[in-house]
């Protein structure tokens, strides 16, 4: 059994090295474990938010493995793309095949829409993210953990630099919002994902951070605030507490 941890202090950065990234993950799947189980022993129910892409797939099957009551947990996703759940490139999918399997499947899974319109729209998106804050008002906050990775561009959840409606998700009043990352993110899908307010509220942010050039980025990053370096902000607050797991 892990040891009590106690939350980190606002504002506090703490850097977790491993030696590879198989370590990383189990590290980090172990330390948001602890978190859940705390959550939910002080009160009731654990929140838990996590990102797509490929990057999390080994640390969601070692998060399935670990001992969490996971009826009282709920699973919010950070951003989505806006494809079909049955799309190669949904988070949606990613967090059914990957992290609720096994006894991880009795949490409480909350995506940002169940069908998409038959348009993408800027009004349709709006639209949907409405939906989504609905959904997400139901749900108890702040989150306990969310678990963000960051791209080479210093982006991270979908808060793509200079992307159409980057100022709603660095600004926004709603928890989710939409985008449209610009051509140079080689990101192809409008986007919905949490604003960079409702990301500061969270209990404690897990950023998980692989390789030599993202590493560079993340040091870049990390000696100011820059918008053109969306992962910036994250680490340069002094509201949330920020746990960076480096490989």
């Amino acid at each position: 059994m892990d040891k009590h941890t106690e939350p980190l202090p606002p504002g506090t950065l703490q850097v977790h090295p491993a030696g590879s990234t198989a370590e990383l993950a189990q590290q980090l799947a172990r330390h948001i474990a602890r978190r859940l189980r705390e959550a939910i022993t002080t009160r009731g129910h654990a929140v838990l938010a996590v990102s797509g892409g490929k990057s999390p797939v080994a640390m969601f099957e070692q998060l399935r493995q670990q001992t969490v009551a996971w009826s009282h947990v709920s699973v919010l996703l950070v951003d989505e793309r806006c494809v079909p759940h049955d799309h190669a490139d949904s988070n949606t999918a990613l967090v059914r095949t990957h992290l609720l399997q096994g006894a991880a499947a009795a949490a409480h899974f909350v995506p940002f829409f169940d069908q998409l319109p038959a348009s993408l729209d800027d009004r349709a998106l709006e639209a949907l993210a409405g939906a989504a804050n609905e959904r997400l008002a139901a749900q108890p906050w702040p989150m306990d953990v969310a678990v963000l990775g960051m791209g080479e561009d210093g982006h991270t959840a979908s808060i793509f630099p200079g992307a159409a409606g980057l100022a709603r998700a660095l600004h926004g009043s709603g928890p989710v919002t939409w985008l449209r990352p610009g051509p140079a993110s080689n990101a192809p899908h409008p986007r919905l994902t949490l604003t960079l307010p409702a990301l500061l509220a969270t209990r404690e942010i897990a950023l998980s951070i692989t390789g030599a050039s993202k590493l560079a980025v993340f040091q870049q990053a990390q000696r100011a605030a820059d918008e053109s370096l969306p992962v910036s902000l994250v680490l340069n607050q002094h509201l949330t507490p920020v746990s960076v797991w480096l490989a």
